[in-house]
């Protein structure tokens, strides 16, 4: 049993027909594990390019949502939840400062919210986090917006072990929060006002950056993906639900398994561990439209696109303490040394316990081996050259078995 029973959940839905933004850093659509499955998209950095990735993060959320593997019967490489869904590429400007943090540029990805709601998207994964986009600011407005024209946003909780961050924290943002293979709480998650949690440790996902084309890391970047592949697969099997009542199978298909003692909503499981195969399978009263989260009482922008950058964010940084600058997140990272068989919502078994690898922090390296950390809000410096820790073997060994992502009772379900 496991907690993510893809080719059981595979026959109710493959996300066909939903597109997802994936606004991020670019997607590499020649990586082998998502051929066909990208779309032209925007680029939003001056380059012109979506499908070029130098940083690798926008690709690795990207397989983790629709990767289909490769080689025979797609043998090899990364599946995703739902790898029957396109991913609409949205690259947004990276900036690296003197103490290497990453910054995604704010009106780069604002903009970039607008464009996936007039491309059709349905459903828009944000793994970054930014403390400009507090409520009434320009980047709130364009999460409203995509609100007001039935678009699941889903955003990650942050990598601070501080408070949720913007845009997660917005009304009506599916707010992700972290857990391990036992199904424990990511102690670097945020907490606070988490809509669920998902796998985000020792996550095997595509990465452009590395020899491999592969890597393993920790972070609710990966578990905000896995819930943008839930969401899809959601919308795939009720078109007809509104994005509040997709959200509301969410949340009451979600579950605190293995976390004994505690009642949604939790400040670090919200409504529990999102389940794909219960969420498509388990009968759930449509709800009201506009589903269980409270939404903003602001009005909605319809304005398309924002060019500018929100100015409004110094005053908000103090508000928000666990949050400094637009970051993404995704931490710990190690090089996956050789091509690994498919994984769904798998991880390998920890060795040797790790923060982010023994070599010295990296920010974004030449060619990138790693993602943006960003010392100032406590994520973990990258090691430049992770040794093998406890991931595929060496070429002429047989790849270690992966583990079971995470257990659920039989009773439960997937």
């Amino acid at each position: 049993m496991t907690a993510y029973d893809a080719a059981k959940v595979w026959k109710t839905s493959q996300g066909a027909g939903v597109t997802v933004a994936v606004v991020d850093t670019g997607v590499d659509s020649s990586q082998p594990d998502l051929t066909g499955q990208v779309l032209s998209g925007k680029d939003f950095t001056g380059t012109g390019d979506p499908h070029k990735d130098d940083v690798g993060h926008g690709t690795a959320m990207a397989s983790l949502i629709a990767g289909h593997g490769h080689g025979v019967n797609g043998s090899a490489g990364v599946m995703g939840l739902a790898p029957k869904a396109k991913i609409l590429p949205l690259r947004v400007k990276v900036t690296t400062g003197g103490g290497g943090e990453g910054r995604i540029d704010t009106a780069g990805w604002v903009a970039g919210v607008r464009y996936a709601v007039e491309q059709g998207a349905s459903v828009i994964n944000l793994s970054l986090d930014d403390s400009s986009a507090y409520p009434g600011s320009k980047a709130a407005k364009a999460i409203e917006y995509a609100q007001a024209h039935d678009v699941v946003v889903v955003a990650s909780a942050g990598n601070d072990a501080g408070t949720v961050n913007y845009p997660a924290a917005l009304p009506g943002v599916v707010a992700v929060s972290a857990v391990d293979k036992d199904l424990n709480f990511w102690s670097k998650s945020n907490t606070g006002n988490v809509t669920v949690a998902a796998p985000g440790v020792e996550v095997v996902q595509a990465d452009p950056t590395t020899s491999s084309g592969y890597a393993v890391a920790d972070g609710t970047s990966g578990s905000t993906a896995y819930v943008s592949a839930i969401v899809a697969l959601l919308r795939s099997k009720y078109p007809d639900l509104t994005a509040g009542q997709i959200i509301n199978r969410l949340v009451k298909s979600a579950s605190f398994v293995n976390n004994k003692g505690k009642t949604a909503p939790d400040k670090e499981l919200g409504y529990g561990i999102a389940r794909p195969g219960t969420a498509l399978t388990m009968d759930i009263p449509k709800g009201p439209k506009e589903g269980p989260l409270a939404k903003s009482s602001s009005s909605t922008s319809t304005n398309s696109g924002t060019s500018s950058e929100d100015n409004d964010s110094t005053s908000q940084a103090k508000k928000k303490k666990s949050s400094s600058g637009s970051i993404l997140l995704i931490v710990g990272i190690a090089a996956v040394v050789v091509v690994i068989a498919i994984l769904f919502a798998v991880i390998r078994s920890r060795r040797n316990g790790r923060n982010g690898g023994s070599g010295p922090g990296g920010g974004v390296p030449p060619q990138g081996t790693g993602y943006p950390p960003h010392p100032p809000t406590g994520h973990q410096p990258y090691p430049n050259s992770a040794p093998n820790q406890g991931y595929p073997a060496p070429p002429g060994q047989s790849p270690q078995q992966p583990n079971p992502y995470a257990q659920q009772p039989p009773h439960q379900g997937q």
